[in-house]
């Protein structure tokens, strides 16, 4: 689990929400509700997410909490597949498909609304038989503090997540570190209830 491992790629969030009376069988069931499922048709473009366990990416049984909350540690992992094709290796047997219209038709030339079609049978067939790129980030919630722990930095990565997670568990996510609480609207700093620096904890400050 990269998330336990000191990793220093982390983002610091603060749920924003109260825990539901029986939140164990609560957020199992949000949990397996999100769960990641393959998408019934691959597109150009298309990204699936949902959760998977942190132990292994196929696992999306969440029905043992044992495997996903350690005392007041909620431990899940966020898995993004998206399928793309070579540009010049489609283009390749586009061109041939557009060719063989053409010799079959005794066109000199494919109308455009044609290979719009032949284009987008070719994209589903061969985006059937390409493999995903598969990627996980990891999540840590203290559900004692309300603190979160994701195992990214990239705003977009990020974005899904804050997204993903309210979805699946009614709660907002506030970003929590020096640089986004120390804010130059007062209303925003007293909303955040934090004055400065001075109300972090010394292992809260990121180096």
């Amino acid at each position: 689990m990269g998330i336990l491992t000191g990793a220093v790629s982390v983002r610091r969030y603060r749920a924003v929400g109260s825990l539901p009376e029986d939140f164990r069988t609560a957020f199992g069931d949000a949990l397996a509700d999100h769960a990641f499922r393959e998408p019934r048709e691959w597109l150009p473009g298309v990204e699936a997410v949902g959760w998977c366990q942190v132990h292994n990416l196929l696992d999306t049984d969440f029905g043992d909490l044992n495997r996903w909350l350690y005392n007041q540690y909620l431990v899940a992992a966020m898995r993004v597949d998206k399928k793309s094709l070579p540009g010049k290796y489609f283009k390749a047997h586009l061109d041939k498909r557009v060719a063989a219209w053409c010799q079959e038709q005794g066109r000199p030339k494919c109308p455009g609304p044609v290979k719009a079609d032949i284009k987008d049978q070719l994209q589903r067939e061969m985006l059937e038989k390409t493999l995903p790129r598969v990627a996980t980030y990891e999540f840590c919630w203290d559900l004692d503090s309300g603190h979160v722990l994701f195992h990214n930095s990239s705003d977009k990565v990020n974005d899904a997540f804050r997204k993903l997670f309210r979805h699946t568990f009614g709660v907002a996510l506030l970003p929590w570190s020096p640089l986004d609480f120390l804010a130059d609207d007062p209303q925003t700093a007293a909303a955040l209830e934090i004055q400065g620096l001075s109300d972090l904890r010394p292992d809260e400050v990121l180096s």
